[in-house]
């Protein structure tokens, strides 16, 4: 279906309001200037006074005349008057047309009497003429138009002002939703890897908009809303745009922070609009990206009569009245379900909730191939291991592997990717880049020697621990070294064991140090270790069950949605105390686990340290040799 757009003025050009304002300024300069030349030209024509030569005479002889030069030029006489500085013109001619210069002016001077009269008969007027003041043309203009000007030029940014402040103020209610249409880049589902199970959940929408005859033959209604729920980066909004380009109608798509705003109602008003504009294109796909921005649990967040309670009102009313033909089905994103008003939940609203997970191994792999399609790779690089070691990591932090591996490649001059340049993106978005301008004292070196070996010492002897991968006491990120752990295949579940050797490894670099430089030689440099150990023994207590005098209890949390800030916590200080209990049993039994692997394996931990101090980092292969040898102590065994 064609993009919605403004109609045409039916061949007429739209008047631009700029050129109609510069139109009318110019116009009345104009007629300004033109009632000032005509006023000038009147008050500025010759003024001629009819005088007698003889007075002329007198006052060209008296020291005290106002005449201040006379100049012959041609046939006529410049005469120049003392008060007004202005040139002043004359000629005279005899009645056969001979000229009378300065001479004539002496001639009559010595006449007198009957002669006198005669000379000034037969010579009668001398003409006074005006010259043109430029200047002063130029300054009666600029004070005449230039207060008009300037008057005209404030009442157009005036109406300028007023016209820009009615249209934004009519624009407020306006949605700002993004249209995809058919002259837009379709996106399919071949171009979404991976998410099989989601697919699959969407395909039906696709063939709800292209058939819906072939569903309502059979009583059945076309769903009016779908719930896109999983991880940021798992690539929500693609496959929204996806089921649009599969269906080839129109997309809107808006987040949902953008129905926000400063003024009350308006977002209700940008509700109204979206869903109109949609109604118009159906069948169409409406796109809400973060709806938890605008549909928060309204019970939760209190304050009737709020911008955002309104927007979410406006969004139930206007999914509650859509008919089964409309042709329009609203998909919605977010990765807090728990957030969301229950209301908006419900069967009549978003029927489908579709969880779009994280990608496993060989969803990975295929992402990666799609990411990596069109860049120069060398024939030796493995893909597979790459995918293999990004367990966890969702398609965006999977691109943006892809884009790094290129920049590496291009900063060290490879004409094509090759596996270090995977291993360098890789190990740069996990943790961060390598501060190599940071320099270590032989001392702090030793220290992170043993820490990184005693991770990686507990870890590999730990029956229910990931296999050790890599060991590097070069900083990277914010930390001084580097020790990693690759589970050999994707796990959708941990169990208590699983987790305890974790806890057990994390506490193996503290350990490590203690028992090595003494009890009160200990670092900040493990701080990280005992943040997440903390973390993970209060999750395993409070959301997992699995504190030994709470086994089987539950308790509700701020991060999962039961209750808020607000409120108080659903269980009694006496509860708390308990969980507390809980959570230092678990980091404490980590620690006493942690320090009898690496005394039963000190010789292991001296040599790894040894080994990391002379070449900093060890892959695998070269850790294998070193801790075949360690052993998994009796009385760990029996902890166990």
């Amino acid at each position: 279906m064609a993009e919605n757009t403004p109609k045409k003025n039916m061949g007429r050009p739209i008047p631009n309001r700029s050129n109609t304002i510069r139109s009318v300024v110019f116009t009345i300069l104009i007629i300004c200037l033109a009632m000032f030349l005509i006023t000038n030209q009147k008050s500025g024509q010759v003024q001629k006074t009819e005088v007698p030569i003889s007075d002329v005479i007198k006052r060209a002889n008296d020291p005290d005349g106002n005449i201040s030069r006379i100049t012959v030029t041609g046939n006529t006489l410049d005469i120049t008057l003392k008060d007004k500085d202005v040139p002043t013109e004359t000629s005279r001619k005899d009645s056969s047309g001979t000229l009378y210069d300065q001479g004539l002016i002496n001639y009559c001077d010595k006449l007198e009497g009957e002669e006198l009269k005669k000379c000034n008969e037969t010579y009668p007027v001398i003409e006074y003429k005006e010259d043109v003041n430029v200047m002063g043309i130029i300054l009666d203009i600029a004070m005449t138009v230039v207060p008009i000007l300037i008057i005209v030029m404030f009442l157009s940014y005036m109406m300028r002002q007023a016209s820009a402040a009615n249209s934004q103020s009519m624009s407020f209610g306006k949605a700002r939703a993004q249209l995809y249409g058919p002259d837009k880049k379709k996106v399919t589902f071949k171009d979404v890897a991976g998410n099989e199970a989601a697919k699959q959940d969407l395909t039906e929408i696709v063939d709800f908009l292209k058939n819906p005859k072939k569903y309502e033959k059979l009583g059945a209604k076309i769903p009016r809303g779908v719930l896109l729920a999983g991880d940021p980066g798992t690539g929500k909004t693609l496959m929204a745009r996806a089921v649009a380009g599969e269906a080839s109608v129109p997309f809107f798509s808006i987040s949902g922070s953008e129905f926000a705003e400063m003024f009350v109602g308006v977002g209700a008003s940008r509700v109204r609009d979206l869903f109109g504009k949609a109604k118009k294109n159906a069948p169409s796909i409406i796109f809400i990206d973060e709806i938890d921005a605008v549909a928060h649990k309204r019970d939760a967040r209190g304050g009737a009569g709020r911008e955002d309670e309104q927007t979410l009102n406006q969004i139930l009313v206007e999914m509650d009245g859509f008919d089964n033909d409309s042709g329009v089905i609203v998909i919605a994103a977010t990765n807090r379900v728990d957030m969301l008003d229950k209301a908006l939940l419900r069967p009549g609203r978003f029927d489908r909730h579709v969880n779009v997970t994280l990608p496993e191994r060989k969803d990975r792999l295929e992402i990666l191939k799609v990411h990596f399609k069109g860049k120069p790779i060398e024939a030796d690089v493995d893909l597979e291991s790459l995918a293999k070691k990004t367990a966890g990591s969702s398609g965006a932090d999977l691109a943006n592997i892809a884009n790094e591996a290129a920049i590496t490649a291009a900063r060290e001059g490879h004409k094509a990717i090759n596996n270090h340049d995977l291993t360098e993106a890789f190990e740069r978005v996990a943790i961060g880049p390598e501060r190599k301008s940071k320099v270590m004292n032989d001392k702090e070196r030793k220290i992170t020697a043993y820490h990184e070996a005693g991770h990686a010492v507990v870890g590999h002897v730990l029956p229910d621990s990931d296999p050790v991968h890599k060991v590097t006491i070069i900083p990277r990120g914010s930390t001084g070294g580097v020790t990693w752990f690759l589970p050999p295949e994707d796990r959708s579940y941990k169990n208590i064991y699983e987790l305890k050797d974790i806890l057990a490894r994390a506490m193996g670099g503290r350990v490590a140090e203690k028992l090595i430089f003494g009890a009160d030689a200990i670092t900040t440099g493990a701080s990280s270790d005992l943040k997440n150990v903390a973390e993970l023994s209060k999750s395993m207590i409070i959301e997992e069950g699995m504190g030994d005098a709470t086994r089987n209890l539950v308790f509700p949390s701020e991060a999962t949605g039961y209750y808020t800030i607000t409120t108080e916590k659903p269980y009694s200080e006496k509860t708390a105390e308990l969980i507390d209990a809980e959570v230092k049993k678990l980091s404490d039994e980590a620690a006493v686990r942690a320090e009898a692997v690496l005394k039963a394996n000190k010789k292991v931990l001296d040599k790894l340290a040894e080994e990391l101090l002379a070449h900093e980092t060890l892959e695998e292969a070269e850790l294998a040799p070193i801790l075949k040898d360690a052993k998994l102590p009796e009385a760990v065994k029996l902890h166990k």
